[in-house]
């Protein structure tokens, strides 16, 4: 009797496997984390100084992340993401806890709130890389977008629940108390990240860590989409931060919308952010991807640009919601590019320049941006900004290979 072979069973849909759900949670309870952490900061800061002093200690995590963020791409390759990702996560855990018992025994002023942020951004030159890395090692890449998807919706969740968490915390127990619970939830990350398997696949080469950072440079440079798409990133990334931070709270308060008007219009923002999550995550693939990328960036620097000129607070919750549709579409399906087209061994490194100029560079513009608005005001430093976060969109439309990128099937 002959045996039939049956073909493999295709692999599990990402938000049907059992092992990126543990994934998930682990990382959306981190992300919970890192949001009350960054209001018992606050808090904490100005209670024990004055608000210059405040904003240097919230600052003070900046440096340190943007300047080892290369570093920290390096090392989540040479290590393993799952390694680095769990590491990062127990040594904020224990600075957080440390830091809450310090507070609840005394009033240690403000320098354990300034080398708790140095730690925090130190630690996460090396988590951020790591994290953008571990999807590829969870799942086939055919489902990389779906995830990609997934974890944007975690981090939307993380930032509309993580804020009032701190604040409750606040409320019951002072800054102490909420640093106690955001190591709680940070801690919680690390027992689902260990039940995590991953796939074994290659990781960086035996040379230097100079050298490793040296090929993956040179692997973005060479590599027909990525490069393209790290510029397009860059030019999205710059001219959308400015309008959206800095400049939203000048807009609302010139135009008399007060605190609450901007929470409405930051709202709309992420709704829209969030229901292009949701659609990635649904649809787990779009076709097209590049020119999707271009048009839906194009697009949003209009919607960013029209912010300016808004009647009143409705349309401007209205147009806050098309930026986030548009801008989170499109980051959206960059982060799925980067993860699908990227080979895993260099993935890290990949994950850690588009980063940098996020979470590095890119807030860096915000006081330009809000003394060009003092000098110049609202309508042209927004122009100005939608023309730049514009030039992203046109970069995905000019590049044939960029333009033509495709998420896998």
């Amino acid at each position: 009797m002959t045996a039939t072979l049956l073909p493999p069973a295709p692999p599990a849909q990402a938000h049907r496997d059992p092992n990126i759900l543990r994934w998930l949670a682990a990382y959306t309870s981190s992300m919970l984390g890192d949001s009350t952490y960054y209001i018992a900061l606050s808090w904490a800061a100005v209670q024990a100084g004055t608000p210059a002093q405040a904003g240097l200690v919230m600052s003070a995590s900046a440096l340190p992340r943007a300047v080892l963020m290369l570093g920290g791409g390096v090392i989540a390759d040479r290590l393993g993401p799952r390694r680095v990702v769990i590491g990062s996560d127990a040594v904020r855990c224990a600075a957080v806890l440390a830091v809450a018992a310090l507070l609840f025994v005394t009033s240690p002023g403000l320098w354990p709130l300034a080398l708790l942020a140095l730690v925090f951004g130190t630690v996460d030159a090396v988590f951020v890389p790591a994290v953008g890395a571990l999807p590829a090692r969870l799942t086939e890449k055919g489902q990389l977008a779906r995830v990609q998807g997934m974890r944007g919706l975690a981090i939307r969740f993380s930032s509309v629940v993580g804020a009032p968490l701190g604040g409750l915390g606040v409320a019951l127990g002072g800054a102490a108390a909420a640093f106690a619970l955001a190591g709680a939830l940070i801690a919680v990350s690390v027992p689902l990240l260990l039940s995590v398997r991953v796939r074994d696949l290659p990781t960086a080469g035996n040379g230097t860590a100079w050298s490793d950072l040296g090929a993956g440079l040179r692997y973005i440079r060479r590599h027909r989409v990525l490069a393209p798409l790290m510029l397009a990133i860059a030019l999205g990334d710059l001219g959308f931060v400015g309008p959206l931070n800095v400049g939203l709270t000048l807009l609302a308060d010139r135009r008399g919308w007060g605190a609450s008007g901007m929470g409405w219009t930051l709202a709309g923002f992420g709704v829209g952010a969030g229901a292009a999550s949701l659609l990635l995550t649904v649809r787990g693939r779009v076709p097209r991807a590049g020119l999707v990328i271009g048009c839906a960036c194009v697009a949003g620097s209009v919607a960013v640009g029209a912010l300016a000129f808004v009647p009143g607070l409705a349309a401007a919750v209205g147009t806050a919601l098309l930026v986030g549709l548009l801008t989170g579409l499109s980051g959206a399906l960059c982060g799925a590019l980067l993860q699908t087209q990227a080979d895993p061994a260099y993935l890290g490194r990949v994950t850690a320049v588009s980063s940098l100029v996020s979470l590095g560079l890119t807030p860096l513009s915000m006081p330009f941006a809000a003394a060009a608005i003092g000098a110049f005001g609202l309508g042209p430093v927004y122009a100005v900004s939608a023309a730049v976060c514009g030039l992203g969109g046109v970069v995905a439309l000019v590049v044939p290979a960029l333009r033509r990128a495709e998420l896998p099937g």
